[in-house]
């Protein structure tokens, strides 16, 4: 009887499958990830290594010494345990983070630019005692600025009513509102000692939210070029809520990592990271493979760091709060070991 190997499904839950089963379903995940995103899925060795990883029964997985990347980390300073900088130093100090981001507990710029002294103040404060590089940040969140909560009306309502053309032009109108919510935040965080801004969950209500990333970048670049400006995405391809917004001749609608990280870098960012969406009822396994194969043709061309999104609920990471190590683990060294990235 074939041995089988204790490994994990997407919601975490612990299973068993032989090294065959295993091996099938990283066929599955490249294979229904090329399909999609019309890509070439991962070649022979590139299977036969993660199998090698997830068939493996030790607890702990890790890339070999000498292969070690930059841990970069959002929700750092969120007050979890004391002060949000006592946060900070347990991520520096204990966890051995690269880089630290401060954000606050309401994460959208949208909020913050109500409260820009206070949180200049805590990035000041916090320089002052960490060593690693200090970044800020926040979503664009552009949902915020559409009725109740923001200026402009809501997209949500009118699609349902076949109000295209007023759906388009109040998320652009909302795009607008974002781009000045996003520069006046970074300008009056560089000021304050930030090394950079994190632009988290970009993408997240679609091509209109991309988009004021994008403009926002733009404009932060040319204002402070040696700032340090970071893009993690929402998901692995950009949501078409317009369907027609374009950024330096690209269409938005539909864009998969390889896309999302061109424009990212021609916008000025300094590091782009990918998000590649967790399915809960398919293995770890096929998890990564799809991820993978999603992610492996945006490193063949990125001429910025990389440091993919490896977390809960993306990169193969199961999607629960208390995350199993094993999973953690085996998902990290993949992407690492395949990829080549730069950086977590």
């Amino acid at each position: 009887m074939e041995t089988q190997y204790p490994t994990r499904m997407g919601d975490g839950s612990l299973t068993r499958l032989t090294r065959s089963e295993l091996r099938a379903e990283l066929e599955e995940g490249t294979l229904a990830a090329a399909g999609r995103a019309k890509v070439p899925p991962l070649s022979a060795d590139e299977l036969d290594h993660l199998l090698e990883i997830w068939a493996s029964p030790a607890r702990f997985s890790a890339v070999d010494i000498g292969d070690e990347v930059v841990l970069t980390y959002d929700g750092s300073g969120s007050k979890t345990v004391g002060t949000r900088t006592q946060d900070l130093l347990i991520y520096e100090q204990m966890f051995g983070a690269d880089s630290v981001e401060l954000g606050h507990v309401d994460y959208s710029f949208k909020a913050i630019r109500t409260i820009l002294p206070f949180e200049a103040q805590t990035v000041k404060d916090a320089q002052a005692v960490l060593t690693v590089p200090v970044m800020y940040g926040a979503m664009p969140n552009l949902g915020l600025y559409s009725k109740p909560d923001g200026p402009a009306p809501n997209w949500s309502e009118l699609l349902p009513l076949a109000r295209v053309d007023e759906a388009r032009a109040a998320q652009e109108e909302a795009v607008g509102y974002a781009v000045e919510d996003m520069v006046k935040t970074a300008d009056a965080m560089w000021e304050a000692g930030a090394d950079g801004i994190d632009f988290d969950t970009a993408g997240a209500a679609g091509d209109g939210d991309f988009l004021a990333t994008l403009l926002a970048i733009e404009r932060i670049r040319a204002a402070h070029p040696d700032m340090g400006i970071q893009v993690g995405m929402a998901g692995e391809f950009v949501l078409g809520m317009h369907g027609r917004l374009e950024y330096d001749g690209v269409r938005l609608a539909g864009l998969w990592p390889r896309g999302q990280m061109e424009l990212v870098r021609r916008a000025g960012a300094t590091i782009y990271g990918p998000a590649i969406t967790v399915n809960t009822r398919r293995t770890g396994a096929w998890n990564i493979a799809r991820a993978l194969t999603l992610v492996k043709p945006c490193m063949e061309v990125a001429e910025i760091p990389v440091h993919m999104n490896i977390g809960m609920g993306v990169g193969a990471v199961p999607t629960t709060s208390y995350l199993p190590l094993d999973a953690v683990a085996r998902a990290s060294r993949a992407t690492v070991d395949i990829l080549r990235l730069d950086g977590l």
